[in-house]
Parts: structure tokens; C-alpha cells; sequence
């Protein structure tokens, strides 16, 4: 069954006739994605610091945000997570995913440094990708002025975001640059051709529609002939051995909930070190909804576990 508090809240925006995010322009999709995170989100937790910066990219500047856990001094040099929010690579910014970057800071023990990579429909395919890139380059050149160890680097990123840390981690592997340690993905989208079983099983009334889908893909790949490119759909790149270790975590009533198993299995069957868990009672999204559904703040520990023991040696 789907978790009552997962159930209460979807049955709540039904009530107060909340939009579906496929009826909106963009601008405004983006304002209550910010506006409603207040409802859903916990507090933002105490962090020992954080810091706006602007990383150069090959579209121009690309804006971060730098977070190192409470208890943490200053001139400690402390692994890294570069994390890339969620969002149909449409809606979400550095705000939406403040509260989940502040968390996975501290529970890990690590800095964090979120990307606020370009979005669609204003900069479409592979816009996203080539920001994402830009930034692990960039966090990893500026490691010493950053207080942070390049050699314990790790990516992350939620729904699209899990997308664009999986695409990240093939594309380093390809131009034979150092690979991060660690990748985590959140019901990380896989395959924009959408044709899992569980697109069909979910496509409707789970707060990720078919409809949404087909909105956030429509923004950001609306040529159906890059679907396959694996820099959209990284479950389709031919090679998915020599990658970093993944956790990737996925939710029962998720359309993606097929495509992060398929990646996972891709991954394991190429020799890349995987670990699979699927919330089965939950809804796509539903990490960054603490205040709310309370396995969300058993997925965010979960996570900032996996990411101390894998960052805590340095790689090689």
C-alpha cells in the first residue's frame, strides 16, 4: 500500500487544487516549486557555514552553493559531495534543495557543493550536462581553496539531477579524467524513452504523471531522436563497468522506479560495485518531503551513511 502519509499529502493538493506542474509555463512552475518547499521541507538544519560562489562554464557562469557540516572548522579539509538538484531539468534551483544539501552535509561529515546548472526550456540538451561537468572540474581544480580533498569527490543528485551525476560519472570515465569515489542517485531518471513497466504502472496520480514526464522532457529534449543519446539516457550508454560505487534508491510508486532498478542492474552486471533500495511505499520525490513523510529522514540518514563510509579513505 502506499504510505499513509505519502497518501495524506497527495490527497491534500487535490483539496487545495494544486496545479499539475504540466499546466504551468516554466517561470511559473519554478515560483511554486520554491514556494511550496515550505510546506513539505523541515527546518533547515544548522551547518557550520555556507557560501555562494560562481564557477566558470562553457555557457558562462555557472552559480553554486558551498555547505560544510556543523562542527566542521574552518581550515579542516573534508570530503566533498557536488550535488545537482531535481527537478524535469526545469523547475528547481540552490533554494528548493538548500534544506536536503544542509542535511546530507551533516550526516555524512562532508562539504557539499550544489550546482545550479542551466534549465530548459531557455537552455535545453546538454546544456544541463555540460554545467554539471564544468562544475566537478571546477570544485575539484579549486579543491585547496576550498578546504576540500579532490581525491574524496563524490556526485549526487535527485530525479533529474540523479540523472545528470550518473551522466557526469560516464562522461569522466570516457574522457579518462579522474572519477569521483562515490555516486549517489536518488530515483535517478535513466531512460527518457519512458518505456519501463512502471511508466505505465504509475502514469497517474502519484505527483509524477506520464504528463509531467512528457512536460519536463518536452523542455529539456524535445527531439525524440537525442532519447537515446546516453548523455540523456545513461541506462542506454554501452559500457557501464570501470564507475564509480552507486547507492540508487527509488520509490514502489514512481514512474522511474523501473529505469533506477535497470540502472542499478547495468551497473552490478558490469562489475561497478551498486547497491539497490526501493522505499516501497512511497512517492517519487518524497526525500526532500521530511516535515511530512517521515522515510524521508530515514532515506536522507541512509544516504549521509553511505556517503561517509565512502568517503572517508581516500581513493587509491
Amino acid at each position: 500500500m502506499l504510505d499513509p502519509q505519502a497518501r495524506a499529502l497527495l490527497d491534500l493538493m487535490v483539496e487545495r487544487a494544486i496545479p499539475p506542474v504540466h499546466t504551468l509555463a516554466p517561470d511559473e512552475a519554478r515560483r511554486l516549486y520554491r514556494e511550496r518547499r515550505f510546506f513539505t521541507q523541515p527546518d533547515p538544519p544548522p551547518v557550520a557555514s555556507v557560501q555562494d560562489l560562481r564557477a566558470a562554464g562553457p555557457h558562462g557562469p555557472i552559480a553554486l552553493r558551498a555547505y560544510r557540516p556543523t562542527g566542521s572548522a574552518a581550515d579542516t579539509v573534508l570530503p566533498v559531495l557536488v550535488y545537482f538538484h531535481g527537478g524535469g531539468w526545469v523547475i528547481g534551483d540552490l533554494d528548493t534543495h538548500d534544506v536536503l544539501c544542509r542535511e546530507l552535509a551533516n550526516a555524512a561529515g562532508c562539504a557539499v557543493v550544489a550546482v545550479d546548472y542551466r534549465l530548459g526550456p531557455e537552455h535545453r540538451f546538454p546544456a544541463a550536462v555540460d554545467d554539471c561537468l564544468a562544475a566537478v572540474r571546477w570544485v575539484r581544480e579549486q579543491a585547496a581553496a576550498l578546504r576540500v580533498d579532490a581525491r574524496r569527490l563524490a556526485v549526487g543528485g535527485d530525479s533529474a539531477g540523479g540523472n545528470l551525476a550518473a551522466v557526469a560519472c560516464l562522461a569522466l570515465r570516457d574522457a579518462l579524467e579522474p572519477l569521483p569515489v562515490f555516486q549517489l542517485l536518488i530515483y535517478p531518471a535513466t531512460d527518457m524513452r519512458a518505456v519501463a513497466p512502471s511508466h505505465a504502472q504509475h502514469a497517474q496520480g502519484y505527483l509524477l504523471t506520464a504528463d509531467s514526464i512528457a512536460y519536463y522532457r518536452g523542455h529539456y529534449v524535445p527531439d525524440a531522436a537525442r532519447w537515446t543519446d546516453w548523455r540523456a539516457s545513461p541506462l542506454l550508454a554501452v559500457d557501464h563497468g570501470r564507475l564509480p560505487p552507486a547507492l540508487v534508491i527509488t520509490a514502489g510508486f514512481d514512474p522511474l522506479r523501473d529505469e533506477g532498478r535497470q540502472f542499478a542492474d547495468a551497473l552490478s552486471g558490469a562489475g561497478t560495485k551498486a547497491q539497490y533500495v526501493c522505499f516501497e511505499r512511497q512517492i517519487h520525490g518524497f526525500v526532500t518531503m521530511g516535515r511530512l513523510i517521515d522515510e524521508a529522514n530515514t532515506a536522507v540518514a541512509l544516504c549521509g551513511a553511505a556517503l561517509r563510509r565512502a568517503l572517508a579513505v581516500p581513493a587509491g
